[in-house]
Parts: structure tokens; C-alpha cells; sequence
């Protein structure tokens, strides 16, 4: 009998346990923007990357944010600096427009359901208009690492991604574009 109350307590106690992690979102009601947390507005309206560039930033492609941040260590001239400054400057200035859009639209697609005026086609519209310009967001950010690479020379390139950890045996490969002039 002892036992048999041991088993229904250790089953009620997982079954509590298990529906109190299966309301993730419990609390988010209350948010502005019912799909951003505030960091994710805070990101957005900042012009933050949010990992949008991995693709580029992995393989070799260096940010202009983080090699600013990295200047010193990388010997960066001062025509590599500047270039670099004005290119970081342009795709913040995109960036924040765009995510300004984002967040309005996000606002607007959660109106929509919070008035319970929401129906297929204006989700569609919805969701499409925020989907292209999260594309445009990311390209924004993927564009100056494009920007950013032939102005480096390949051992900067090394000497960032060893500074930004990517070392590793999985390292970005160093292939670097011809130049022209």
C-alpha cells in the first residue's frame, strides 16, 4: 500500500510538474507585440544583426560592427577603417528602418487578432509583408559582410575569425576574391 501511494505521488507530482512546462507562453499575453519579446523589439529597432548574417560571419565573411570592435588587434588602416565605419553606418541606417517596419507590422498582425478582425486573406497579406521584410532585413545585414570582405587582407581575415573563436577544425576556409582595381 505504501508503495502504491509512493507510485501516485511520484505521478501526480511529474503530471504538475509537466503541465507547468507545457504553457510556454504563459505571461506573453501581456506584451506589447504579442510575437517579440522587448529584446526582440529592442534588436530590431537598434539595428542589431540577431545572428541574421551567420552565414556570411561563419565562413569567413566578416561584420563591420565586430571588426570595428576589433580594429586595434587587426591593424586596420585608417582607408579600411573609414570604409569600413561608412558601411557599417549604411546598413545600421537600412537595418533600423527596416526593423521600425517589422515591428509595426508585427503590431498590426496582433491588432488584427487582438479586434478579432483578422481573416485568411489579410493574414496572408500580413504574414507576407512581414516575412519580406525580415528577407530584406537579413540581406541588409549579409550585404555588408559582402561589403565588408575584399577591403580586408587574408590574414586579417585569419586573425578575426581566431579572435571570434573560429578556430576550431570546422574554422571558416580562407578563400579570399580576386581584387580588382
Amino acid at each position: 500500500m505504501l508503495r502504491s501511494f509512493g507510485i501516485v505521488l511520484a505521478v501526480v507530482v511529474v503530471a504538475s510538474t509537466a503541465g507547468a512546462q507545457q504553457q510556454p507562453y504563459a505571461g506573453q499575453e501581456k506584451r506589447a507585440v504579442k510575437a517579440l519579446s522587448d529584446s526582440e523589439i529592442a534588436d530590431l529597432l537598434a539595428g542589431r544583426g540577431m545572428g541574421r548574417a551567420k552565414a556570411a560571419e561563419l565562413n569567413g565573411y566578416p561584420g563591420p560592427a565586430h571588426l570595428l570592435e576589433h580594429a586595434a588587434a587587426l591593424k586596420l588602416s585608417d582607408d579600411q577603417r573609414r570604409a569600413i565605419e561608412a558601411i557599417r553606418a549604411r546598413m545600421a541606417a537600412a537595418a533600423q528602418a527596416l526593423g521600425r517596419e517589422i515591428v509595426e507590422a508585427e503590431r498590426a498582425l496582433d491588432a488584427a487578432f487582438a479586434e478579432a478582425r483578422i481573416d485568411a486573406a489579410l493574414l496572408k497579406a500580413k504574414t507576407d509583408e512581414i516575412a519580406a521584410l525580415m528577407g530584406r532585413l537579413r540581406a541588409v545585414h549579409l550585404a555588408a559582410h559582402l561589403e565588408t570582405r575584399p577591403l580586408l587582407r587574408p590574414e586579417q581575415i585569419a586573425l578575426y575569425n581566431k579572435l571570434r573563436g573560429y578556430t576550431g577544425a570546422d574554422a571558416p576556409q580562407q578563400h579570399h576574391p580576386r581584387r580588382h582595381h
